[in-house]
């Protein structure tokens, strides 16, 4: 940030779209719009529909370590919503419902670190994630941070200090299962080691 400025980076569908949003927001003290090689809180996507190549920039932007994100689009559905909220989008409009107000409020928000999600497509998210809690994860004994009972069991008898071996007689695995399901869990969540994975799965209240 500037002062009280709020630098933000534009990416727009087409370039009739970017002038309009770029007009929109160019006379607002609260925003200073900037170019996308330069640092900025936040990234402002204004997308038509969420295509292939509307998903490929808001991965590339999650990859690319990026800024949150406000996501203004046409109609969303349902299925689009999960890949939505993963691909590190903090604050969703409709383009029907944007106006200069609404996107300095979301782009203020988004700033301090605030979400923010209609109500109609916060509830449609919280049904999908529970059906998919319901009918994918519980059978299959995971949790939504994507880690099974055993592994969590495991991250939690290593946090108590047990060695392998001890944690393989407890569970009544044998030590290569053991080893097998750390290396699958730093693996899977790109963590260093022993220690990582343990402040990994505290940090995120798994254990």
């Amino acid at each position: 940030m500037n002062g009280e400025q709020i630098a933000v980076v534009l990416h727009a569908a087409d370039s009739i779209t970017r002038a309009g949003v770029t007009a929109a927001l160019r006379s607002r003290p609260e925003i200073r719009l900037v170019e996308p090689d330069e640092p900025a809180p936040v990234a402002l996507v204004v997308l038509e529909k969420l295509d292939g190549p509307a998903q490929q920039l808001l991965r590339r932007l999650q990859v690319q370590g990026s800024p949150n994100i406000v996501l203004v689009a046409g109609d969303i559905a349902d299925p689009e919503l999960l890949n939505i909220v993963s691909s590190g989008v903090s604050a969703v409009i409709r383009r029907s419902d944007a106006t200069p107000d609404t996107l300095v409020r979301l782009i203020k928000a988004t700033a301090a670190g605030q979400g923010a999600l209609p109500p109609d497509l916060l509830g449609r998210l919280l049904d999908r994630v529970s059906r998919l809690q319901r009918n994918v994860l519980n059978p299959n004994g995971w949790t939504m941070a994507g880690m099974s009972d055993r592994e969590t069991e495991v991250l939690r008898l290593i946090a108590d200090g047990f060695e392998t071996r001890e944690i393989a007689e407890k569970l009544c695995y044998s030590q290569r299962t053991v080893k097998s399901i750390l290396h699958d869990i730093t693996n899977r969540f790109q963590l260093r080691n022993r220690a990582h994975a343990v402040a990994f799965a505290l940090r995120e209240g798994l254990i």
